[in-house]
């Protein structure tokens, strides 16, 4: 029986398309599919019985058919919204697709026991909050900065007063507008005198500022690990914010007690794989320099000089020339 890896993703991805490239180039069976294309676009029938106790049966896209038992790892990525493929239906039809495709289709796509998940989407939402983070970090004896989420403007005010400068920092990205559009909110400073009432429509995390000498970007595949050190022509607050192409990237090494840590952190959650950010306050060997600021359990590292080694670690990775770590990591 053919090992296929199994890639799931929206049709515009360049970090899947690296992969993909790197596996393609090995002679790997690759099918790539979204889940939202569900229709004449994605057919599938899948069985199961008592004698028969794993999910078989096979999927169809306009190009290519796969049986299930042929897949041996999945790179689970970034697949549109089932809301997207349903959104011209009126609610409660839509409302109801939606489900019922998440939990037949994806039900299935998050169950296949034999494969090797790089992340399995249950995983990546265990680690997916900013509070739960935060927390397993300092669990691990990662420095973080002093951190408070609230929604009480008394508690913002008395939180900054502790605090030489303050920053807010949002929980998710802007979602859609009206324009389809995505938008983002970069780490800004805060003036406490600001804090009123408004704060109580929702949550908001604010955060001591690192008075950092520069950024890392920590990329951790299995048990391999890439560093890049990373600084801004103006010292900006948020690296993200400006022109990409004006950072400056220089490979660092990762201090031994910071390299086990995150080992660890991927493996409470039954991760193969995250994105990791730092702020670094100074000498990057010493572990004490390193502040965690979050981790991106899906994240995107095509940007990053060192993209084409990341990207052979992946393949390796995928076609179970390199174990992933943690036995439990990666398995649904």
């Amino acid at each position: 029986m053919a090992s296929t890896v199994l890639v799931i993703t929206a049709l515009e991805d360049v970090t899947a398309d690296w992969v993909i490239a790197a596996l393609n180039a090995r002679g790997v069976p690759v099918v790539r599919i979204d889940p939202a294309d569900i229709g004449p676009e994605l057919a599938f029938g899948f069985r199961i019985g008592s004698g028969t106790p794993l999910w078989s049966g096979r999927m169809r896209t306009t190009s290519k058919e796969l049986e299930l038992g042929e897949v041996t790892a999945v790179y689970y990525r970034r697949p549109t919204p089932y809301a997207d493929r349903f959104k011209h239906l009126p609610q409660q039809q839509r409302d109801f697709a939606i489900a019922e495709a998440r939990h037949g289709l994806g039900g299935v796509l998050h169950s296949l026991r034999r494969a090797l998940y790089v992340n399995h989407p249950s995983a990546v939402a265990r680690a997916d909050f900013k509070p739960t983070q935060l927390q397993r970090f300092a669990e691990l004896g990662v420095r973080i900065p002093p951190t408070l989420i609230t929604n009480d403007p008394e508690a913002a005010r008395k939180f900054a007063a502790t605090q030489e400068q303050v920053v807010y920092k949002s929980f998710r990205g802007l979602p859609r507008g009206d324009d389809h559009r995505t938008g983002a909110l970069w780490t800004q400073r805060v003036d406490p005198d600001t804090f009123d009432d408004a704060l109580m429509t929702t949550a908001h995390l604010f955060q001591a500022e690192i008075p950092k000498a520069g950024d890392a970007r920590v990329t951790v595949v299995g048990r391999r690990v890439f560093a890049q050190r990373i600084t801004t022509p103006d010292g900006a607050l948020d690296w993200r914010r400006g022109n990409w192409e004006e950072l400056a990237h220089t490979p660092i090494a990762v201090p031994s007690a910071v390299e086990a840590a995150l080992q660890r952190y991927l493996d409470s959650f039954g991760l193969v794989f995250g994105c990791f950010d730092f702020a670094l306050t100074g000498d990057s060997d010493d572990p004490e320099r390193w502040w965690a600021i979050e981790c991106n359990p899906n994240g995107q590292w095509g940007w990053l000089p060192d993209a084409q080694d990341i990207t052979d670690a992946f393949a390796d990775i995928l076609t179970r020339k390199e174990a992933a770590g943690h036995e439990d990591a990666g398995r649904p």
